[in-house]
């Protein structure tokens, strides 16, 4: 017995041994780097090829995801990415929600501010595109007075910003500026050479051309927050590729050409001590020369609302009224009216009203275009009718039978009963639910801001991507939407009120 735990023994010591040589020589290999075994938040905008994009089997690839791999690999590190809207980036650094961002970030003394970017990795400058067959746009200057695309809070809406004239509609990414080009909705894009050339060159994009010599002198890096120690590593890494010819390798694969010499950094990337203000002085003040901008958003958005509710109201009327007819393929389309956009996302139908149907249209060898307003005031109006439709069905199925029974009773017609009788008592009982109705499409409104629509949150958006104040600039937006629905649901009451008879009477009475 005591031969066989001296056994058991044995072979337990040999185990604990080995696990333990294990882990040193682990412990080993990794001392080599201080960042081994670290995990890094990259933010990245899948949208935006050749920098980064997704292949067709859905792998995330690109130049910048290439470097930022290769950077990972030789400092040791691994990466987490994660996808996020170009203007967000920033305050999403400012955050410290993300690590490190790469996405073709211009590096430029505003943003230097506000971010550590690593040294230049990439040298680019903006371009114009425009149709194939507009001859008119030739240069800059060429520009005045026109329609131009861009992606909102990048260097192309800064020197958009400077045309004189020109009418600037910002959008959430490339591929959207481009779309709408090819729509016919504006008249130029700006925007990085190499991204509108690698769409033209795939095919892409077909009917546009690049006009014009470079705007401007442009260098990519990556930011990191302000003191953040990982820039150390990427600066390292990016140094190392930079020297043993694997950042020529990545260049050559996804531009065919040598890469220009880049600069070890740029005059204004020096770290600058952060002071000045109280936050308390410095939010009121981004708020009060914020204020104009938003309000005249929200007196857009209420606009909007107003348009889409009447509307949605008519026509929902209509359909919910069809909804209790006795013809059948008459009640089945109203049916399939509203399962359709119920059941559809708001945001997926206005890409497919402004978007979609000019694209088809082309495609069936006809122009046809939609403006932003109209855009926004039919998808709305269309997604809000389907919910109404099924209110006011409700409420005129909550009335009782024998009211209707005994209008036709006195010789009134079908019509006349809906009219007099049945629609003014379901009315009322509807209003609780359309009161809920329009202040969901108040806040609805906000989504219209993907066609560039400058309502109450692209003001919002448009301000943020200027001077990267998302908290103050966000809390304001919110609170602004807060009084507009307090203030909606004020007034529905108080109708609510006005319109019930036992109300009225009392009233009348203390009188």
């Amino acid at each position: 017995m005591m031969a066989g735990l001296a056994k058991h023994w044995l072979r337990l010591s040999v185990v604990v041994g080995l696990c333990c040589l294990l882990l040193f020589a682990g412990c080993q290999n990794n001392s080599d780097s201080p960042a081994a075994g670290r995990t890094l938040t990259v933010a990245v905008e899948g949208t935006y090829p050749p920098f980064e994009f997704q292949s067709p089997d859905g792998e995330l690839q690109g130049f910048d995801v290439d470097l930022m791999n290769a950077i990972a690999q030789e400092e040791g590190f691994t990466i987490q990415y994660q996808n996020l809207p170009f203007a967000g980036m920033i305050p999403a650094l400012q955050a410290r929600t993300i690590d490190a961002a790469i996405a073709a970030m211009t590096i430029t003394e505003e943003r230097a501010k506000t971010v550590s970017f690593s040294r230049p990795y990439f040298k680019s400058g903006l371009a114009i595109a425009t149709s194939a067959n507009n001859q008119d746009i030739t240069s800059f200057e060429s520009l005045q007075n026109r329609r131009i695309a861009v992606q909102i809070g990048t260097t192309g809406a800064l020197e958009a910003a400077k045309v004189p004239g020109a009418q600037v509609r910002s959008f959430d990414d490339a591929p959207t500026t481009l779309r709408e080009l090819l729509n016919g909705n504006v008249d130029a894009v700006l925007h990085d050479q190499p991204v509108i050339l690698y769409a033209i060159q795939t095919g892409n994009v077909q009917g546009v051309r690049v006009v014009g010599d470079l705007l401007t002198e442009e260098y990519f890096g990556i930011p990191t927050p302000k003191g953040s120690p990982n820039l150390a590593l990427i600066n390292q890494g990016l140094t190392t590729l930079l020297e043993n010819g694997t950042y020529n390798q990545i260049y050559q694969k996804w531009f065919g050409v040598e890469p220009p010499p880049l600069p070890e950094r740029l005059p204004f990337q020096e770290e600058t001590a952060t002071g000045g203000a109280p936050f308390i002085v410095t939010a009121v003040n981004v708020i009060v020369r914020a204020l104009p901008s938003l309000l005249r958003g929200a007196l857009i958005t209420l606009q909007l609302t107003a348009f889409s509710v009447v509307l949605g109201m008519i026509a929902g009327s209509l359909i919910g009224i069809i909804r209790l007819s006795k013809i059948l393929p008459i009640r089945w389309a109203a049916r399939a009216y509203i399962d359709f956009f119920r059941g559809t996302p708001l945001l997926v139908q206005i890409f497919m009203i402004y978007f979609g149907i000019p694209a088809i249209a082309q495609e069936l060898g006809f122009t046809f275009n939609l403006n932003r307003l109209a855009a926004a005031v039919l998808a709305l109006s269309l997604n809000s009718a389907a919910y109404i439709a099924e209110i006011v069905r409700g409420g005129i199925q909550s009335i009782e039978a024998g009211q209707s029974e005994a209008s036709q009773s006195l010789g009134m017609s079908s019509v006349q009963t809906m009219r007099y009788i049945i629609f003014p008592q379901a009315f009322r009982r509807m209003l609780p639910a359309l009161g809920n109705e329009f202040i969901s499409l108040l806040k609805d409104t906000s989504l219209v801001a993907v066609i560039g629509f400058e309502e109450l949150f692209r003001e919002g958006q448009l301000i943020v991507a200027e001077n990267y104040r998302s908290f103050e600039i966000y809390a304001t937006v919110a609170v602004i939407y807060l009084c507009l629905t307090l203030l909606s649901s004020q007034a529905f009451s108080y109708f609510e009120r006005w319109m019930n008879p036992a109300a009225r009477s009392r009233r009348k009475v203390r009188a």
